[in-house]
């Protein structure tokens, strides 16, 4: 049965918040780019982007990251079979913030830095996410977090945004 525990509006505010942190640590955002992890990470990072180009009048390059090739739970034959798309952005040298919705073993946040460097040096990565629910298997937090939402391991965390789910929300299961 699943509980929503964040709503629209107030999934907006954190993402405003993210946005607002991102411009303060970065005395602005002039060699930014954000990542997004494909599939709600995209969605994530396009938000924050067009909330900085509203606050800042800057826009900033957005790319999409599959990091299905990168994953510790693929064999190397499936690996073998995917077609790894290219980043359509130059990384090197930037500051990449790297986004997601929900950050949990940290797992997918590796496979996305793997994944980053094969694309380029990047001068430095953050982390952003709409959603920490604690649990990691990996030394990997996030710089910039939406809402830390404890969770046990038997729960799970479900975000749904307007792009692909036709409402945003955060339930917890």
């Amino acid at each position: 049965m699943a509980k929503e525990i964040i709503d629209g509006q107030t999934m907006t505010r954190a993402l405003t918040r993210i946005t607002y942190e991102i411009i303060e640590r970065n005395k602005g955002i002039d060699d930014l780019v954000l990542v997004g992890i494909k599939t709600r990470g995209v969605f994530v990072a396009h938000r924050i982007e067009s909330r900085l180009k509203q606050l800042e009048n800057i826009s900033i390059p957005v790319a999409e990251l599959d990091i299905t090739p990168y994953r510790d739970d693929m064999t190397h034959e499936e690996i073998e079979n995917i077609n790894i798309p290219p980043l359509d952005i130059d990384i090197d040298k930037k500051h990449i913030i790297l986004t997601d919705d929900v950050l949990y073993t940290g797992r997918t946040i590796r496979a996305a830095m793997d994944a980053l460097m094969k694309f380029g040096r990047p001068k430095k990565i953050s982390l952003a996410v709409l959603v920490d629910r604690g649990h990691r298997e990996l030394p990997i937090r996030a710089d910039f977090v939406g809402k830390n939402i404890p969770t046990s391991q038997k729960e799970k965390i479900r975000v749904s945004m307007k792009e692909i789910d036709g409402e945003d929300k955060i339930e917890i299961e």
